[in-house]
């Protein structure tokens, strides 16, 4: 019969597997040992050196083992368990055995006596390390050349996998980034959208600065033990991840519900799904963070990482917690019948006004004028949503009403960088403020009458009597979009140099299919860039702004 002993070295064991067919001991000592090495037959060469990832099935145990070079007597050893999901048991067996034993039934020794004897005084097995939980954990000890090692993990709750490192090596540094002494988050500022975090150093920061960041994880829910967990948490959800959760700044394609946000040598990505946010945000090394951009009064998870950027291995702080302060209650301006207010939206904070209906008509106008930007407005009428719309140019609308009927007005922008709009409420339909507009704020150029000094547009007006002001403004290529994008759309010609003005005129046509007006604007320079805008100017005196035209002079003629 054929054996192969596993708990011999390993430059004995390949022999005795591949080049060695022994004669069977004795029935009894064979079912002794059988009972003692059935498991380390069954097992994996745990790699010393490496991190190695288990996956492990549920309720089915997986065994690994290890042994100790050849010619080292004793030697320092520490092994290291990363849970990725749930909890799990796991735990370090030890088999020894002398080499006598070891020669005796190498050699074929029948002598039933002798051997028993020695089995039974050298050779046993025991357990040195047992452990159940979700927590990272480190066994350090000392291995022998005459020991075999076996590790058993086992998962009662479900599937998932862990990482296992072994090392033996204990002069050239470690695979993991050292933790401080006190490895605790200290949370020193909470805003309404904002917590301030600072931690101690790591060790290998302090050391080997070039290779070492810290990564910090938000999420709602709760903390993670380790990157592995978080990793294997947010996948769970929904949300698809590269290998890693990319703290390494390795490059990789973003799936759609990923967004990564680069400013200031930091790297944040945001992962969203319907359970929730987890925002990865790593900083280098700086030991103090302040989280933005977080909702008032919602309570946050934050854990920070300290990640090895040549192997991606990373060390887990002590996570904590903080609840954002409530949001102060917003302050209301009241808003006047028949009055234009111009509200400024600084991208971050709602503004809010109030009207309490006092006329006795059935119907409300409100309207909006644009100037900047982009701005959503939100219309509650004694509580209920009336209306909910992104604003676009000049845009009425007319509610229903009654008498002392509240209408709160929440004004928000839709852009990061500051909006502005016009706002007017009015129950008099008959005499509004902003004048009568045509179906289009376009203006138009045509091409066939281009020439290298002069430029034909045209425009469409109203049936009503108002005043249309052309103005001019020589750009560069490079200024285009600056000028469109920047533009106030609620000025009028007052915010208008003198020598930009090419002329103001009055024009009307009751056939709106005949309200139009052309208008040929000479003087300019062959091949140069002009934009171009008309003001229109109703009776009220608050000016409406055209649609930006930029149109180029031919170069030759």
């Amino acid at each position: 019969m054929s054996w192969c002993w596993f708990y011999l070295p390993l430059h004995l064991l390949t022999a005795a597997c591949l080049c060695h067919s022994i004669k069977a001991p004795t029935s009894s000592l064979q079912q002794s040992f059988k009972s003692n090495l059935f498991n380390f037959y069954h097992s994996l060469i745990l790699a010393d050196g490496k991190e190695t990832t288990v996956h492990l099935l549920k309720d089915i145990p997986k065994r690994y083992y290890f042994v100790l070079e050849e010619g080292r007597a004793l030697a320092p050893f520490s092994i290291t368990v990363t849970p990725c999901d749930v909890p799990i048991e796991w735990s370090i067996l030890v088999h020894k055995a002398s080499a006598s034993l070891l020669g005796k039934v190498a050699q074929g020794d029948h002598d039933t006596e002798d051997v028993s004897n020695a089995q039974k005084a050298t050779s046993f097995v025991s357990t040195i390390f047992n452990y159940k939980g979700n927590s990272v954990e480190t066994y350090m000890g000392m291995s022998s050349h005459s020991a075999l090692y076996m590790l058993e993990f086992l998962s009662t709750e479900r599937d998932t996998h862990i990482t296992v490192y072994l090392t033996t090596d204990t002069t050239s540094g470690h695979l993991y980034p050292e933790l401080p002494l006190d490895p605790r988050l200290d949370v020193v500022g909470i805003g309404h959208t904002t917590v301030t975090l600072t931690w101690k150093h790591s060790p290998s920061v302090l050391q080997h600065r070039e290779n070492i960041q810290y990564c910090l994880l938000v999420n709602e829910k709760h903390n993670y033990k380790s990157l592995c967990a978080a990793e294997t948490a947010i996948r769970s959800s929904g949300m698809k991840l590269p290998a890693t959760l990319a703290l390494s700044l390795s490059p990789y394609l973003l799936e759609p519900q990923q967004v990564m946000i680069l400013s200031n040598s930091e790297m944040s990505i945001i992962n969203r799904a319907s359970s929730g946010e987890v925002r990865q945000i790593c900083m280098g090394t700086k030991n103090t963070y302040t989280v933005p951009n977080l909702s008032p009064s919602t309570q946050y998870y934050f854990d920070v990482f300290v990640v090895n950027l040549l192997t991606n291995a990373s060390a887990a702080y002590t996570g904590t917690f903080a609840r954002t302060l409530e949001e102060p209650e917003p302050k209301v301006m009241e808003l006047k019948d028949g009055k234009v207010v111009q509200v400024v939206l600084d991208g971050k904070k709602q503004k809010f006004h109030t009207l309490q209906y006092q006329a006795g008509h059935k119907k409300v106008q409100f309207t909006f004028q644009l100037c900047r930007g982009q701005v959503r407005v939100h219309i509650t009428k004694n509580g209920k949503t009336v209306a909910s719309e992104n604003i676009l140019g000049l845009r009425y609308l007319s509610l229903k009403g009654k008498l002392l009927d509240t209408y709160l007005v929440q004004l928000r922008s839709t852009e990061e960088s500051n909006s502005s709009v016009k706002v007017q409420v009015s129950s008099q339909f008959n005499k509004p403020l902003f004048p009568l507009l045509p179906e289009s704020l376009k203006i138009k150029s045509f091409s066939k009458l281009r020439t290298c000094n002069s430029v034909t547009v045209a425009w469409l007006g109203t049936q009503e009597q108002s005043k249309y002001c052309v103005y001019k403004k020589r750009i560069e290529e490079d200024q285009v979009w600056t000028e469109l994008r920047s533009t106030d759309r609620c000025s009028g010609p007052e915010s208008r140099h003198k020598s930009e003005k090419v002329l103001c005129k009055y024009f009307y046509d009751v056939n709106l299919q005949r309200a139009v007006t052309t208008e040929t604007i000479k003087g300019l320079d062959a091949g140069t860039l002009y934009l171009f805008d008309v003001y229109l100017i109703g009776p009220s005196g608050i000016p409406v702004r055209y649609h930006s035209k930029v149109v180029k002079t031919r170069k030759k003629c």
